[in-house]
């Protein structure tokens, strides 16, 4: 008996191929390998992130395509999300039904208000408890379906591997014989099928119980094969001349000069168990199920990554009339290729039932989103709309390196050893994605005021885009009388939809403001952290808070000013502000409008730089005080009613920021 064993070696070539799997057979399974072409393994360690010294070196190999020989860059990230359904709660109270991703991985981080997105020693480890009944925060004595179990016990839940991923036994072949010689200890194993191994590959015999002999059960290392018996034969052992790859041996020590056994047709012989991508459905569907959440599960990974963000589509209970199929768009974002592209008309669309894996490689760093693209006015009116983010690799960059030498391996302009992938010369190419700036400022990599490698937006060269603290702000609106025509089974009123909730991170005002995830108790009687995220901004006095601005409204523009702290502009849609000169375009303002699928990076600044003159911040932005972000829009200030949520949050200045960067950290 044999199952598909996906190996953790992929090559580019086949990639888009084995992704088609799972969603053409209609099986939750995942991707995430541990090794590709251009992060091998025997070069790389994809469980971390390299410094960046320089480009990746890269040869033409046997195959006629260009491969990494040294100096890897970036690893492999991984990420499950489900398409479902859920409940969120408004700041008036209202109850709200949505289409919605939920997370399958990371939950642990977040819950912390972190991105989901993990590394391959992270993401391919299966829960240590005991699943009661799928739920990994059940083992914490919480209710099934929930997640992470709010208040939980400090340290009390910690997972952030996939939910539902198992062990595979990929390949299951009945024993011929397994016998010993009559001197040494090795065991020789005739099959009647080839198994498949390499040596130094595990194996795994069970079912022999006392014949053979009880010793042989268990797991093995191979240590030679294919195996050919010699033409005089082993003392001891019969040869039934079967093809070497039938064969194979292994050593049990301590075992000596056991007697030939004949043939055993009751034993068998496998592949170690494997985690390949193989899941309990239970788990995903216990889990998945109402599980979905507003924003969609923050997604984030690093410059020269290969991302792998799988979508199990786990159906609507709400509406078990729709045969809803989902995808995943990068909106704005350089795919692989079109196939991952998530417009169902050029790529995959989901059925429930199904899981796909998206690839890509990450070229361009800057603040996207992704969304379903089916019916995009539905869903994305409905929910089904996420952050992410990709960091530059100028934050790798070695302690006291110079800013401007590492970004000229980039853009090729005087190095003699340009990074081809993102290679790129203004007088020749008006579409460069990273420009060098005008003048070498000096700017070397350093420390923030949280006492990590200094952090930034782009790939800037000069230390322009520094910040200490960011926070993915989603601005979104609602109209609920679309959501609840959307569930009782009435006919949806596109021509008449008019946002009326009025949201930031999938909550109003005051919600914005309140740490933690926020639960709502859904239609299945369970209570689901659907609104995980916060946006209070917290900034270390005298420092700088990245604002990761992106409108995802279908229907409306949104404006946010800041009331006392300047904003610096410094991106727009993904694009450092820059022209083709190198001249520096970012500029300070306190007002910034969106409309709909746009993006836009903002530095809320409370340093000296801000206000002109030495110990200025200390005057305007003191620690312990409190701004506002808000809309000047006032109907957007509200929930459909007088007094009630709205489009805002607070600012507050700190002595110090615990716990991290982005939305999980403790203002002092």
């Amino acid at each position: 008996m044999t199952s598909r064993n996906v190996r953790t070696a992929l090559f580019v070539a086949v990639l888009i191929c084995v992704a088609v799997l799972p969603a053409t057979a209609q099986s939750f399974r995942v991707q995430c390998p541990t090794s590709t072409i251009t992060h091998p393994s025997s070069l790389n360690n994809n469980n971390a992130e390299p410094n960046y010294t320089g480009p990746t070196t890269l040869a033409l190999n046997a195959n006629g395509f260009y491969a990494p020989t040294a100096n890897v860059n970036g690893a492999i990230k991984c990420q499950q999300v489900s398409g479902g359904d859920g409940y969120a709660t408004m700041a008036n109270g209202v109850q709200t039904f949505m289409f919605s991703f939920g997370p399958l991985s990371g939950l642990a981080d977040i819950a912390k208000g972190l991105p989901g997105t993990e590394f391959p020693s992270t993401f391919n480890t299966t829960y240590p408890g005991i699943l009661l009944p799928g739920d990994p925060a059940t083992t914490d004595g919480i209710v099934a379906n929930t997640w992470p179990g709010f208040p939980l016990p400090t340290g009390a839940f910690t997972y952030n591997g996939g939910v539902g991923l198992a062990p595979d036994i990929a390949n299951l072949i009945s024993i011929y014989d397994v016998s010993q010689g009559t001197t040494g200890n090795t065991v020789y194993v005739q099959l009647n099928a080839p198994l498949g191994l390499s040596v130094g590959a595990t194996v795994v015999i069970a079912g022999t119980g006392g014949a053979p002999p009880a010793g042989y059960d268990g797991s093995w290392t191979v240590t030679a094969t294919p195996f050919t018996f010699p033409t005089a034969g082993i003392a001891g052992v019969t040869n039934y001349n079967f093809p070497p790859s039938f064969n194979f041996t292994f050593t049990i020590p301590g075992f000596t000069g056991l007697a030939d056994v004949n043939e055993s047709q009751t034993a068998s012989a496998s592949t170690g168990p494997v985690i390949d991508g193989h899941v309990d459905p239970r788990q995903i569907m216990d889990i998945g199920v109402m599980n979905g959440s507003i924003p969609a599960p923050l997604v984030a990974f690093d410059e020269d990554d290969e991302m792998f963000l799988t979508l199990t589509n786990v159906g609507m209970i709400m509406r078990p009339d729709l045969f809803e199929q989902h995808t995943i768009h990068y909106h704005g974002y350089p795919n692989a290729s079109s196939f991952y592209d998530g417009v169902p008309d050029a790529s995959v669309a989901i059925n429930i039932g199904g899981s796909f894996t998206y690839y890509y490689l990450s070229p361009d760093a800057g603040t996207y989103f992704w969304h379903c693209h089916i019916t995009p006015p539905e869903h994305l009116q409905m929910g089904m709309v996420g952050q992410l983010y990709v960091r530059p690799r100028q934050n790798r960059v070695p302690a006291g390196g110079s800013l401007y030498t590492y970004l000229g391996y980039q853009n090729g302009v005087g190095v003699t050893n340009p990074d081809l992938r993102t290679a790129c010369n203004p007088a020749n190419d008006i579409l460069c994605s990273a420009t060098m700036p005008a003048i070498n400022t000096g700017a070397v990599q350093g420390t923030d005021k949280l006492g990590s490698s200094q952090k930034y937006v782009y790939n800037d060269g000069d230390g322009s885009t520094a910040y200490d603290v960011e926070y993915p702000l989603q601005m979104h609106g609602f109209d609920p009388n679309f959501h609840f025509v959307g569930m009782t089974f009435n006919p949806e009123a596109f021509a008449e939809m008019k946002d009326k909730h009025f949201l930031l991170n999938g909550r109003s005002y005051p919600d914005t403001v309140t740490p933690g995830p926020l639960a709502t108790q859904s239609s299945d009687g369970r209570v689901h952290y659907s609104q995980p995220l916060p946006a209070i901004i917290n900034i270390p006095v005298g420092g700088k808070a990245l604002l990761r601005l992106v409108n995802l409204s279908v229907s409306e523009y949104h404006t946010l000013a800041s009331l006392g702290i300047p904003m610096k502009e410094v991106g727009f849609n993904a694009k450092l502000l820059r022209d083709q000169a190198g001249n520096n375009q970012a500029f300070y303002t306190n007002s910034i409008t969106l409309g709909g699928g746009e993006s836009l990076d903002v530095i809320l600044d409370s340093s000296d730089a801000s206000c002109g003159s030495t110990g200025c911040a200390a005057i305007l932005y003191p620690a312990g005080s409190t701004f506002y972000l808000y809309t000047p829009n006032l109907d957007h200030l509200s929930n459909d009613q007088e007094n009630f949520g709205g489009l805002m949050t607070e600012v507050h200045i700190c002595n110090s920021v615990t716990g991290g960067n982005t939305f999980g950290n403790t203002c002092n």
